[in-house]
């Protein structure tokens, strides 16, 4: 299996400044704008890598889409032989709604390190798999108490974890019988 190569040929990645939770809204506009203004020959592919994360509402698991870097749009592009950054392409970007600066000096965009592109682009790809439950973090055996629900303010210790359904059943004593009771991740905290 051949591995997709880090960068377009004659391109590098840089990292945008946008105004925060305008992310999806910058890339997607400035998709457009290198579409309609022919710009594909120095700009590539435009990123924003997010993590889907399964979190619990109301007693219902919804996937959630995390950004991975707030604020931040990342930019394949072609930059001149100084490293400033093409007037055309300057102008579609910084006239595009929400966008702030390139991170870099002297009005020249800095690249990324080879090393951090390819965590960028490894988060980006694992976006595509199976979401996980952000904050389940309890362990077997592990002291507990109940927080909400008919069991509430109970103590016991976590018997099992199902981190798909985001259920912990936590042994419980009442009666002075050790009974295994279900809740919901959000429903404990540690001790």
């Amino acid at each position: 299996m051949t591995e997709a190569p880090l960068n377009a040929a004659g391109m590098q990645w840089y990292v945008l400044r946008v105004a925060s939770n305008k992310e999806d809204s910058v890339r997607q506009a400035l998709e457009r704008k290198v579409n309609i203004e022919g710009l594909d020959t120095r700009i590539g592919r435009i990123l924003v890598p997010t993590i889907k994360e399964r979190r619990m509402k109301a007693g219902q698991a919804k996937v959630h889409q995390r950004k991975l870097y707030p604020g931040y749009v990342f930019v394949e592009m072609s930059c001149e032989e100084d490293g400033s950054v093409d007037e055309r392409v300057w102008f579609m970007i910084k006239e595009t709604s929400g966008v702030g600066d390139f991170i870099g000096s002297d009005g020249k965009p800095t690249s990324m390190p080879d090393h951090d592109v390819v965590g960028m682009l490894a988060a980006s790809q694992e976006a595509e798999e199976e979401p996980t439950l952000s904050g389940l973090d309890f362990k077997q055996g592990e002291p507990v108490k109940i927080t909400d629900g008919s069991f509430e303010n109970f103590e016991g210790n976590v018997d099992s974890v199902d981190e798909k359904r985001g259920m912990i059943t936590v042994m419980l004593t009442i009666f002075g019988r050790s009974t295994p009771v279900e809740v919901e991740y959000w429903q404990l905290e540690k001790r």
